[in-house]
């Protein structure tokens, strides 16, 4: 690791082969976590380029326990967090939104390490039990709709990195990385970034993939639709700018959305609007984000028409039902 540090001090960058290897030494705890720190430090120094992304994404794929969740074309809805917003878990309630639609989930996440809760907190508080048995997990899919990969439990190298970037408590290329290593490869995805530099390094690294994706990015900084600006939206298509008023009916205020300052707290933020019991503002930004998806699937003629699915999903209690049938599974 010496070498490889010395090397990056020198304002070098490393090639995709050379990034993947140190990943994988990583995952597989052959560098100790002062070594570790110093080599995620650099990428707080500078931007990561997308040889090196590449890189570490080869990986993580490499080393992630496999998942085959059947024939199902599945979807992740999931942000790179880092914004420091401090918003609701947003992702996570409109896959469940999603799932009450009738389109299967599979949702990547993990701990917040730069948030007071991320999607897995959130989860693991509602009472979801992490787990990577491809047939427990099926069942949920087949079952409930939905299903929650825990990071960690399919990526070495991330376990390994965890205490880390908790006690680091910033964004760090990982944060870049999670949206890229869905284990059970979903057919659809929407990608939530921080940065419009972000965005072009996923639309670049998404095309290559070809599937369908939409990548999201809130003007003020958000990594979802926040309703609280302009939102810039990428797609396999093309890019455009779309307004609070054309994605969820009218403008919110960044008060209106905040998660709460423990994880108890976000959970019960979290059950009370999938319950419908939500405030209209965190009603609005949830199914922006859900019909976003939706859409992204190609099934529906256009935004509007997804937005209505999502409203019906929530409404009629399709969306909690799939977290209990999620909950009761464990």
């Amino acid at each position: 690791m010496k070498k490889i540090l010395q090397y990056l001090f020198e304002h070098k960058t490393l090639s995709r082969e050379q990034a993947k290897e140190v990943l994988v030494n990583i995952g597989k705890a052959i560098y100790n976590e002062h070594e570790v720190t110093a080599f995620m430090t650099v990428y707080l120094m500078r931007s990561i380029t997308i040889e090196e992304l590449q890189g570490f994404r080869d990986a993580l794929l490499e080393l992630c326990v496999k998942v085959d969740l059947g024939k199902y074309e599945l979807m992740d809805i999931v942000g790179t967090g880092g914004d420091g917003k401090n918003t609701f878990n947003i992702s996570t309630l409109a896959c469940f939104i999603v799932a009450g639609t009738g389109q299967k989930v599979a949702k990547h996440g993990n701990y917040g390490a730069s948030s007071v809760s991320g999607a897995s907190n959130v989860m693991e508080q509602l009472g979801y039990k992490f787990k990577n048995e491809n047939e427990k997990l099926k069942r949920e899919v087949e079952e409930a709709g939905i299903c929650f990969l825990h990071a960690p439990m399919f990526h070495p190298a991330l376990k390994t990195v965890g205490p880390i970037r908790k006690n680091l408590a910033m964004r760090t290329f990982f944060n870049m990385l999670g949206p890229m290593v869905n284990p059970a490869s979903p057919k659809f995805q929407l990608v939530g970034v921080y940065n419009l530099e972000m965005a072009r390094v996923y639309n670049y690294l998404l095309q290559l993939t070809g599937k369908e994706f939409t990548i999201i990015h809130s003007l003020d900084g958000y990594d979802e639709i926040s309703l609280t600006n302009d939102t810039k939206v990428i797609t396999n298509k093309g890019e455009r700018i779309m307004t609070p008023e054309q994605l969820g009916k009218r403008m919110v205020s960044a008060g209106d959305i905040t998660g709460g300052s423990s994880v108890e707290e976000a959970a019960v933020i979290f059950s009370t609007i999938l319950k419908g019991e939500g405030t209209w503002a965190q009603n609005a930004v949830v199914l922006a984000n859900a019909a976003m998806a939706l859409q992204c699937t190609g099934k529906f003629k256009n935004y509007d028409e997804a937005y209505d699915a999502a409203v019906r999903s929530l409404e009629s209690g399709k969306a909690n039902q799939a977290l209990e049938k999620l909950i009761g599974l464990q």
